[in-house]
């Protein structure tokens, strides 16, 4: 089987070449290049840029696939840049969604493929929700066979999986955690979450490529387990080894004082409690069987980044934003115990 990944080297992608490379698949990556050094043996890498229409259909003209699958398609206009690309020179597209695109709020926490797509709060997720509608009109009207796919929090060894941080990625809040600092978490933390380990995830994804009953439909691929955010922030500190000193915001207010993303990310995704119900994956690929608890992934996730001094990324405009939020609020908090007495 011959697969072309658009991308290929990201936290959800590279885990797919890696299991493909292990299962014999014709594996060929087109990017910039910027990560091949890390490539398993045997994967082509094809340097280009897909936005590059002209030049990429240069690069492919005598090629077809079983299966393109596109990691960096974002909006309807990249989808059909894609459809002109590859029509006929595959027998599967596979466009890479998200399950922030469920309809917000929510009206069960228990999700679907059938759940209803909207989501008011995040301009992301409703460009994914019109990247779906356009390849569906393509399947139906051109035959364009296409397989959406739905990931949610996937993470792997490089990123701890977290709720509010800043631009700079995760370790702040991991090293915040680790100097015994009050460290936010929207809410009251008790709303549930799943995290997918990115290993997991593409068992589940390589299982849709090249498989006939994947044609036509779309698929959400997410751990079975669900937790709350304070379990997730506790297994970061019992894997530092260090008290947690957790601070509780609600995602409004994180929203409305700070020029973060906390009205998508968090409103319209992470502050919604969410149950995956991923029956429909695992009737069509029966080996679909999540083995890595979110626990472990933390905990190596953390001893990970704490060995690598190029993941400890400082952000220090977060960390001083973290702590002017709680001085303000725990100031509100004695200004209102002040008037009640």
């Amino acid at each position: 089987m011959k697969a072309l990944l658009i991308g290929g080297t990201g936290t959800i992608s590279m885990a797919i070449t890696r299991l493909l490379a292990k299962r014999g698949w014709e594996v060929y990556l087109l990017n910039r290049g910027t990560r091949s050094a890390e490539l398993p043996a045997g994967v082509n890498v094809i340097t280009a840029d897909i936005n590059d229409e002209a030049g990429t259909a240069e690069k492919l003209k005598d090629m077809s696939f079983d299966t393109v699958c596109d990691f960096i398609a974002f909006v309807p206009g990249q989808l059909e840049r894609d459809y002109r690309l590859f029509k006929g020179k595959t027998k599967q597209f596979i466009f890479i969604s998200s399950a922030s695109a469920y309809h917000k709020p929510l009206s069960s926490p228990m999700i679907t493929e059938g759940t209803t797509l909207a989501n008011p709060y995040w301009e992301y997720s409703r460009n994914k929700i019109a990247c779906e509608e356009l390849l569906m009109k393509l399947y139906r009207e051109e035959q364009f066979p296409i397989t959406i796919v739905r990931p949610s929090h996937t993470y792997d060894e490089r990123s701890v999986p977290l709720g509010v941080h800043g631009t700079n990625g995760s370790w702040q809040v991991v090293k915040r955690i680790r100097e015994g600092k009050p460290v936010i978490i929207h809410g009251d933390g008790t709303s549930l979450w799943t995290i997918t380990h990115n290993s997991d995830f593409a068992v589940g994804f390589v299982g849709l490529m090249g498989n006939p009953h994947a044609i036509g439909e779309a698929f959400q691929i997410t751990s079975d387990e669900s937790l709350t955010w304070n379990q997730i922030y506790q297994a970061i500190a019992n894997a530092l080894n260090v008290p947690l000193k957790p601070y509780y915001v609600a995602a409004e207010f994180l929203d409305a004082v700070s020029n973060y993303d906390f009205r998508g990310g968090l409103i319209g995704d992470k502050s919604n409690s969410v149950i995956f119900d991923n029956t429909k994956l695992k009737r069509i690929v029966p080996d679909f069987h999540p083995v890595v608890r979110a626990e472990e992934g933390i905990r190596a996730a953390v001893e990970y980044m704490l060995t690598h001094p190029e993941l400890q990324i400082e952000d220090p405009a977060f960390d001083n934003w973290c702590d002017r939020v709680v001085a303000a609020l725990e100031h509100a908090k004695q200004m209102v115990i002040a008037d009640n007495e």
